[in-house]
């Protein structure tokens, strides 16, 4: 599967750049150097300088300029040689080097990677439940050698958790649970429903439900192209509806590092109102989150990506289950999404 273009991708933590330092990544397969100018204004340029290949990266940042270590051109926030140290310091026309734009949003780095006259803020996915403003983060981040689109199947289908994740963040309720997926616009919704649970001591612990209590429980998960997450995790004692519960949301963003591999992003929230409360929470959840994360999620992913390889995942002819709803549906609709974008302007072959 090619990768979607004209949408916005998250490029880290809003505070992983600070002035005055370059921050490289690869992105989509592509050679990223980001840094935060004189402004406070977030800059990304392609990683390689158009004289000698070499990553801008291993130059220096100043004056919101790159100054490339091997031979000194300089480039500005454009993409333009501003300075070429040799000769006449006539510039050549095609010393330059692509600019993506960056856009900075409920704490997260934003970056666009398709077509820049097409690069509208608004069509970033909506994360206000998150906003540092409003919330204490837990924040945390994996580098995953699987797909994407792997990582997208296993947030839309937690019937997983029962299995994979049974001492931690499951139960023996959770397959039998009851699910809903809808699809509004470009939006998916999988959501999950169990009825007279027990959760683990740890969970329980962490998600303040006392001892020995059963509770109903609900995982809803909001899908964006491409790749764009947001869980709402919440729970109730059993027969009580909704309003009568507590629920914390959870970010599980993934953006391709290769076609082979992913950056994963996730935090959960707890409001500012709970006070050092709050901040207590985020901190313990998110390190308690890791675990799971780490030794069973990412293990899981890297094996399914090693087995598939460089197969289409359709072609494998995959058996499919009734959990499947959510994840099958965003997978169609980012393919259609991509073959759309591929499609040659009408009148053209």
């Amino acid at each position: 599967m090619s990768f979607l273009r004209n949408c916005w991708y998250m490029a880290g933590w809003a505070d992983e750049f600070v002035a005055g330092q370059m921050l490289p990544r690869t992105l989509l397969n592509e050679p990223i150097v980001m840094f935060r100018d004189s402004l406070g204004g977030l800059q990304a340029l392609h990683d390689r300088c158009p004289h000698r290949f070499v990553p801008l990266h291993l130059g220096v940042l100043a004056n919101d300029r790159i100054q490339c270590a091997y031979h000194g051109l300089s480039f500005d926030c454009s993409g333009s040689c501003v300075h070429n140290p040799h000769g006449n310091g006539a510039i050549p026309k095609a010393a330059r080097v692509r600019t993506y734009p960056m856009h900075e949003r409920h704490g997260m780095a934003w970056i666009w990677m398709g077509d820049a006259a097409l690069a509208d803020p608004a069509m970033i996915t909506d994360y206000t439940p998150m906003d540092p403003q409003t919330a204490y983060l837990g924040k945390s981040y994996l580098h995953v050698k699987a797909n994407y689109v792997l990582e997208t199947d296993n947030i839309l289908d937690l019937s997983h958790i029962e299995f994979l994740h049974g001492s931690s963040l499951g139960s023996d309720a959770v397959a039998q649970g009851v699910i809903e997926v809808e699809q509004h616009g470009d939006t998916v919704h999988s959501r999950r429903t169990t009825h007279d649970e027990q959760l683990t001591p740890e969970l329980a612990r962490l998600r303040g439900v006392p001892p020995g209590q059963r509770v109903d429980r609900w995982l809803d998960v909001r899908w964006n192209a491409p790749c764009n997450m947001l869980l709402n995790s919440g729970h109730t004692p059993s027969g009580l509806g909704r309003e009568q519960g507590r629920s914390v949301y959870v970010t599980h963003i993934f953006t391709p590092h290769t076609d082979a591999s992913t950056h994963y992003w996730f935090a959960i929230a707890f409001s500012k109102e709970l006070g050092e409360e709050g901040r207590r929470l985020a901190d313990e959840n998110i390190q308690w989150l890791r675990q799971p994360f780490t030794t069973e999620d990412m293990p899981m992913l890297e094996a399914q990506q090693q087995v598939i390889g460089d197969q289409d995942f359709w072609a494998l002819k995959p058996v499919l289950l009734a959990s499947d709803g959510g994840a099958v549906r965003a997978r169609r609709l980012l393919e259609q999404m991509i073959k759309q974008e591929q499609m040659p302007p009408s009148g053209l072959s």
